[in-house]
């Protein structure tokens, strides 16, 4: 490759390094602890309403992303779209400085829809982000790239957090070096803007230096109906592409898992083993760097031996690490563990989207990404519920936490009869 080629590539990386904080700081460990505690002041109740907002927010996902995903096949530049709707996520995020708290309900709501607003941009962002991936590089190192890149966005968040610890928390007595007010919990709130500039500045290598996938010669007007027209025969027919159904209907299951593990992680470490703010942000910062270093250590499996093998020995990870983390007594132990099941997250995350690009048809792949997006978000409810259900029946966190291996289960056996070298068409 050219230098013009890895140089794009990176800049390509450093998107997901900016976009992951998000993820990290703001819907798992630090904003959403911050919602149950200080603003809804019930943590099993915030985490409720934490978790219906992430399911609304899933079914509007569910039902915009297969249609961007068409526009992305048929008007081409991605890099437009990408840009508005980080910066949609990047608004909503720094405005989540102004959830109070014991905040009154026109409070609670502000901060829900805000979140909603967010996790819908983020996820959009994402499809665009996600359907430049095939023409950055050869077939034979997508793998490896798409690996870069997960791992490149957990030590985004990594480092994120390292700096919402130093500036905004403290460490230890070491006081944080913006000396922000913490009566009214401003220096949490401020993570909020912090992310929100992370997200944008890291952001601009890849409008920079990343190449665009080409504009076609239709208008977004008739690239949305002739997206709309091949998207509803591909709806009708994907019941026919078994291989690529199979693989859809597996990657929803474990996704859903890790999806919930996401969501509601950072409240099951608090609440089962009373981590305080400043323990959850160690504790984030170490099970990203486990995941980060997964992430680029299993981009090469993924290229020498294919994305298939490298999820199932991933899911593999997942399930025995996870029953180990069910049977931890202290904080200790857990986040031992945690830090050795973070170095199979990335890789089901990296190479599931890879896979998803091996399987399509090269002309398709904005679509099936759209479709990718889809049936994780129909799927995105049941995780969350079966954790509360099982909460609720059993009265502990971690019967909800075993929920999220019968998920991880369920995709690993689907999977396994999904063909990687045959593409739908």
């Amino acid at each position: 490759m050219t230098f013009r080629n890895k140089r794009s590539i990176v800049s390509w990386c450093f998107y997901d390094w900016g976009l992951s904080a998000f993820a990290s700081v703001i819907i798992t460990f630090v904003y959403a602890v911050y919602f149950g505690r200080g603003i809804v002041g019930d943590e099993t109740l915030g985490a409720a309403k934490w978790s219906f907002a992430i399911a609304v927010s899933g079914g509007l996902i569910a039902l915009t992303s297969p249609v961007l995903g068409a526009v992305a096949d048929y008007f081409g530049a991605c890099k437009p779209w990408i840009i508005l709707f980080t910066a949609l996520n990047a608004a909503a995020t720094a405005l989540l400085y102004f959830g109070m708290p014991h905040g009154s309900a026109g409070n609670i709501f502000l901060v829900l829809s805000l979140l909603v607003l967010a996790n819908v941009a983020h996820e959009m962002a994402q499809v665009f982000n996600n359907a430049l991936m095939p023409h950055l590089a050869p077939a034979d190192r997508i793998g490896r790239i798409s690996g870069w890149a997960w791992g490149m966005g957990y030590a985004g968040g990594m480092t994120c957090l390292v700096l919402s610890l130093v500036l905004l928390v403290g460490i230890g007595k070491q006081a944080p070096l913006l000396p922000l007010p913490t009566g009214q919990s401003e220096n949490i709130r401020a993570v909020g803007p912090l992310v929100a500039v992370w997200m944008m500045v890291f952001m601009m290598p890849l409008l920079a230096f990343t190449k665009d996938v080409p504009r076609s010669a239709m208008s977004l007007g008739q690239a949305v109906v002739h997206g709309l027209r091949q998207l509803k025969e591909t709806v009708q027919t994907v019941g026919r592409r078994g291989n690529i159904l199979k693989f859809l209907v597996a990657s929803a299951l474990y996704r859903d898992g890790l999806n919930t593990l996401f969501a509601m992680g950072g409240i099951y470490a608090a609440g089962t083993f009373g981590m305080g703010f400043q323990d959850i942000l160690i504790f984030a910062i170490g099970l990203n760097v486990a995941a980060a270093i997964g992430s680029a250590g299993f981009a090469f499996l993924d290229d020498a031996r294919g994305s298939k093998v490298t999820i199932l020995i991933s899911l593999i990870g997942l399930l025995l690490t996870g029953c180990a983390v069910l049977l931890a007594q202290d904080k200790v132990m857990f986040t031992g563990i945690a830090m050795v099941m973070g170095l199979f997250i990335g890789p089901v995350q990296a190479a599931s989207r890879t896979m998803a690009a091996r399987i399509s048809a090269p002309e398709h792949v904005g679509q099936t990404f759209g479709l990718y997006a889809l049936t994780g978000r129909v799927a995105s409810f049941f995780g969350p519920a079966a954790y509360g259900v099982a909460v609720l029946v059993f009265s502990t966190q971690r019967a909800g936490m075993a929920t999220i291996l019968l998920f991880w289960l369920a995709g690993l056996v689907i999977l396994w009869g999904v063909k990687e070298n045959q593409r739908d068409q």
